[in-house]
Parts: C-alpha cells; structure tokens; sequence
C-alpha cells in the first residue's frame, strides 16, 4: 500500500510509517522502530506501562507472624 503526504505529527515530513496503535501517518523522525508507533503513542505506552506498575510494599507482619 503506498502512503502520500505529510507527517501528521511535524506537517513537514513526507509519510513513511503508519502508527500500529493508532493508525496516524508520520515521518521517520516521528516513529519508534522498535514498537511500531508514533512517538505520541509511545509515550502514552510507557507512561500507562509506569502507573500499572504495583509499587506497593508489603507490610513486614506477614513475614514475622
């Protein structure tokens, strides 16, 4: 499928990559490799990935009981 304009990201870019995530059409400066997406959505991922993330400390009584 061939893909004609500009990075919806920079308006400046010609289109090389479709966003796996959200389907936006951006530039190689604005697309992560290693994911598939646009660098919007990587930052979404990671940002959502850190709050999912169970930082809660057992309390020490259920270890001495």
């Amino acid at each position: 499928m061939s893909v004609a304009g500009l990075c919806e990201i920079c308006h400046e870019n010609t289109v090389e990559h479709t966003c796996g995530r959200c389907g936006s059409l951006v530039c190689d400066r604005h697309v992560d490799r290693r994911t598939d997406l646009c660098v919007e959505c990587t930052t979404d991922v990671s940002d959502t990935s850190r709050q999912e993330k169970d930082t809660t400390v057992p309390e020490t009584n259920q270890y001495w009981s």
